[in-house]
């Protein structure tokens, strides 16, 4: 069953799930460069939900946190192993 919400900046919208984020929002929000901007919304959210904002902090956690945090899929990974090598950086392991 599809719902329609607005969001608190008055985007009108109309999901099928209890997800409460606004897609308007989400994408005048979205990183436009970087390896951020390479990630699907859910992923992004997911890293930014945890405080991994940066490559540095990605580093500090192990890949099976990360495809622990809800909205993470393997897809994600290379993606993610991709901007840690650019760093000169990998996860951490276990």
């Amino acid at each position: 069953m599809k719902n329609r919400r607005t969001c608190p900046n008055g985007h009108s919208y109309v999901k099928s799930s209890d997800c409460p984020t606004c897609p308007v929002c989400e994408t005048l929000g979205a990183p436009k460069d970087g390896w951020m901007a390479k990630l699907s919304a859910p992923a992004r959210r997911a890293l930014e939900s945890e405080g991994i904002t940066t490559v540095k902090t990605l580093a500090g956690r192990s890949e099976r946190e990360v495809l622990a945090l809800h909205g993470m899929g393997p897809g994600s990974l290379p993606k993610l192993r991709s901007a840690l090598k650019a760093a000169g950086l990998s996860f951490r392991k276990k």
